[in-house]
């Protein structure tokens, strides 16, 4: 649940008012992702050992199977982290583009003087979901983010949306 900021205005005509990158979180690094399929194969290993003992060597195989499965259920995990979006505003448009984990990029340019922000929220939960609304269009955004993240992230967006209402500003010296 990462929320980066741009630095440089990939080519965009105008500099953006706001621009995030929104990366969905991961919590097991991959230090700790070894130290894990380490300890779940190690007592694997250990368990096989014992029924191996045993008399009951067929078992073996089964708990190698867990310990795949778990290894798949964590590399599919990992790859899904691929996926980010990303939400640029200038005075004179709105760039989402949300790109999922296999590479399928969805772009959408919005006018921000048409564009409003919609929330949904839970009296317990908080912000559930946050949409870009325009013209009949809903879209969803920020989906990676924390209910408590999603606030502070609306709470960006709405003020540079308000920010590219007011239209540019020339200070007079």
């Amino acid at each position: 649940m990462t929320t980066q900021r741009r630095a440089d205005n990939d080519g965009l005509s105008e500099p953006p008012l706001f621009s995030a990158i929104i990366t969905p979180h991961r919590s097991l690094s991959g230090r700790g992702f070894l130290v894990v399929m380490a300890l779940i194969g190690g007592m694997s290993f250990a368990g096989g050992l014992f029924f191996f003992l045993m008399g009951a060597w067929p078992v073996i195989g089964f708990l190698g199977l867990d310990v795949l499965l778990v290894y798949w259920a964590f590399r599919a995990n990992y790859r899904a982290a691929a996926a980010f979006e990303e939400v640029i505003v200038t005075p004179s448009e709105i760039r989402l583009r949300q790109v999922s984990h296999r590479g399928k990029v969805a772009e959408w340019t919005l006018n921000p003087l048409w564009t409003r922000l919609d929330r949904e929220k839970h009296e317990e939960f908080g912000l559930l979901k946050l949409f870009l609304v325009s013209r009949g269009r809903k879209l969803a955004v920020a989906g990676f983010l924390s209910p408590k993240e999603r606030e502070g992230f609306a709470a960006a967006l709405g003020a540079a949306l308000g920010e590219a209402r007011r239209g540019p500003t020339r200070a007079i010296v």
